[in-house]
């Protein structure tokens, strides 16, 4: 943990918090002073070293299983939640997967997967957040804002992606998720704000980078020219958790290494 933790006594829950940038979140909030619930959908011994490592840096973690797309899963991680640390001040809507294939082989099945955990599963973790930042306030010792929600995103909420739509659509759907909200709740004093990453490395697109020849292939892609890690997107939201960020809402963050400035078309000007 920090010696002057910017996140002191604060209480976060982080989807999806059992690998990847999950997991790198998680860590990153509990490290600057948070109390974490350490979300998982799956695999709860994978979200217990996640908690377990949080501990052994000084920090306080609990693990909770939840599908993020059953409402009433999500109301009882909540009420875990505020049972064991009293209320909640940071949320990160993490939580995702991707179904990948042809549009036109793309069954429905798959596609409302993808819309039910990529969005609807943030859209519920959000409003019940939002609902206990109303109705608590702002506790001013602990942080500016009445409370900090977080969406993760992705580039492809401005990129197509082919063969990937229900992917693409469903971080498109939450980058106006996530300014609608921001513009509804800032007069409660409730930031709203998401993370973008490109190329991470993590388990999801071990393919995209496991072989050099993969490696150099994504590379193409990426004008700061490496892969971004999980601990990338663990500092972006610990600053927008912060109240360093504390006038920053309804923004989205890209932590891309330069994906969103259409590198196909450097030396064609």
């Amino acid at each position: 943990m920090q010696t002057n933790p910017k996140l002191k006594g604060q209480s976060a829950l982080v989807t999806g918090a059992s690998s990847g940038i999950g997991k790198a979140v998680a860590i990153a909030l509990a490290n600057e002073g948070a109390n974490v619930v350490v979300g998982c959908s799956s695999h709860p011994e994978h979200g217990q070293q996640v908690a377990d490592e949080i501990k052994a840096n000084g920090g306080t973690a609990m693990v909770y299983q939840a599908d993020v797309s059953n409402e009433e899963e999500v109301l009882a991680m909540f009420k875990a939640m505020y049972k064991e640390f009293g209320t909640i001040d940071i949320l990160v809507n993490n939580a995702g997967l991707q179904k990948d294939s042809s549009f036109v082989d793309m069954t429905l099945a798959d596609w409302q997967k993808v819309i039910d955990i990529n969005l609807t599963g943030q859209f519920l973790c959000a409003r019940e957040a939002a609902r206990e930042f109303i109705r608590r306030g702002i506790v001013s010792e602990r942080s500016a804002a009445a409370g900090k929600i977080i969406f993760m995103s992705s580039v492809h909420e401005v990129i197509p992606w082919a063969g990937h739509a229900n992917y693409a659509s469903s971080k498109g759907g939450i980058m106006l998720l996530m300014k609608s909200i921001a513009q509804e709740l800032a007069p409660q004093k409730i930031r709203v704000n998401s993370i973008a990453p490109g190329a991470i490395q993590t388990p999801i697109n071990k393919e995209a980078w496991e072989t050099p020849e993969a490696l150099n292939k994504l590379l193409t892609l990426i004008p700061y020219k490496r892969i971004g890690q999980p601990e990338d997107i663990g500092k972006v939201a610990v600053w927008l958790a912060s109240d360093e960020s504390d006038y920053i809402t309804g923004a989205t963050i890209f932590a891309d290494g330069g994906m969103t400035l259409f590198p196909g078309f450097a030396g064609n000007g």
